[in-house]
């Protein structure tokens, strides 16, 4: 796979069109390298000029915010800004809606000023505009699929077009949850909920979240963020149901109909 650094790119004496922020998930995670991988396939397919930050890349800081530690987040914002703007980066494309939040609501007042937008408005881009082709939506063709709104993608940046277009261009029957679009309930992991133990309660987030996905008879449950992934594949094992319900990314899904 050819994922070239900025590094790489600059001692070339060549800027690439977009940055792609891998984020800490997509870097670390077993489960959401796979989704990393997925978006490099589609742009290199697609030859789309980008490059990524590599060991210079830095978490966006958005945990530490959302619990509350502004000053981290500071620190962690500030060191990135520094070596994007000495990048001179103008384009970021991230597969993490806390990625995409954070960097395209929260670092402008920083000085970090970038276009910045979600995997699958690029895909989404990419198609309309000829440069990738699906064949006549391969695996997925008549498959019931829900997608399940990532919090900072959609109640937070209004982004619901983009990933259920892309799953609708698969020939299959996109069935929507009750709770969907600027009604979707959270999978549980946002606001740093993810690396902390969870509070008294009966019930845990993401298996009322499953349980909405479950209603719905799909056979796939696509997410567009690495942490609703995890929780909704939590979620699924809890019922038991891993032999019949897949759970992947918009991105992993164009990646397989593509054929990539």
């Amino acid at each position: 796979m050819q994922v070239p650094t900025m590094a790489e790119m600059m001692a070339k004496g060549e800027t690439p069109d977009v940055l792609f922020w891998v984020g800490c998930a997509g870097s670390f995670d077993d489960r959401a390298k796979k989704i990393t991988k997925a978006v490099v396939k589609i742009l290199n397919h697609c030859n789309v000029s980008f490059a990524v930050l590599g060991t210079e890349e830095s978490c966006t800081g958005d945990p530490a915010k959302r619990a509350g530690n502004e000053f981290t987040f500071q620190m962690q914002a500030m060191m990135n800004i520094q070596v994007l703007n000495g990048y001179e980066v103008k384009k970021i494309v991230t597969a993490c809606p806390h990625c995409f939040n954070t960097l395209k609501n929260e670092y402008p007042e920083l000085g970090g000023e970038y276009e910045v937008i979600h995997h699958t408005q690029l895909i989404q881009d990419l198609i309309n505009t000829g440069k990738l082709a699906l064949k006549d939506g391969g695996v997925f063709k008549g498959k019931k699929i829900t997608f399940h709104d990532p919090c900072y993608l959609g109640r937070a940046n209004n982004v619901f077009d983009a990933p259920r277009e892309l799953i609708e261009k698969l020939d299959a029957e996109l069935v929507e949850m009750k709770r969907c679009k600027t009604k979707g309930l959270c999978c549980g992991a946002g606001g740093a909920q993810m690396f902390k133990e969870a509070e008294k309660g009966d019930k845990e987030v993401n298996i009322e979240r499953t349980e909405d996905a479950l209603e719905t008879k799909a056979s796939i449950i696509a997410t567009g963020c690495p942490f609703c992934n995890t929780m909704m594949t939590d979620g699924v094992k809890n019922f038991e149901k891993e032999s019949e319900i897949k759970v992947l990314d918009v991105a992993e899904l164009i990646a397989n109909a593509a054929e990539l």
